[in-house]
């Protein structure tokens, strides 16, 4: 079976909310994930997700913490997804591969169509904001420009 590696990017505010983007391409166009991507030879899992956040955003990022490892059977593929909690430094979000996002409340984590292993992510983020809440990002601003739905 084929394997592919990938990084993603928890994002959140200082509200505590989570972005989410919505896949515009592929056998699970329309499905959410979090933003991210193919880490290339000889990056570490930071350096993919700062230049794929980059790439798919625009947005330059801090990568806080690593949260987990998520190891998923597609039919097509193996995936190993790198998940880390992340805040924005600069940037505004602006939409360059996914057809939609929204920035979503824990209450609000089960109203989009996650993909499977980011579902697994999600999961994990309800066990974790039991022990300790999101610690807020200092000076960083809700207000992301006109295609990330600032719900």
């Amino acid at each position: 079976m084929k394997q592919i590696e990938v990084v993603a990017a928890i994002i959140h505010d200082d509200r505590g909310r989570i972005f989410a983007t919505q896949r515009g391409y592929g056998d699970y166009k329309d499905w959410w994930e979090f933003p991210g991507g193919k880490m290339e030879a000889g990056e570490t899992p930071e350096e993919a997700l700062r230049r794929e956040i980059w790439e798919e955003l625009e947005t330059r990022i801090v990568v806080e913490k690593f949260v987990e490892t998520v190891e998923w059977d597609y039919p097509q593929f193996h995936l190993t997804m790198h998940c880390y909690f992340c805040h924005v430094e600069s940037g505004h979000l602006e939409l360059k591969e996914h057809e939609a996002a929204k920035w979503l409340s824990k209450d609000e984590l089960e109203s989009v169509n996650w993909l499977p292993a980011d579902w697994e992510v999600v999961s994990k983020l309800y066990e974790i904001q039991e022990e300790e809440p999101l610690i807020a990002a200092e000076d960083v601003s809700t207000e992301y420009g006109n295609k990330a739905k600032d719900n």
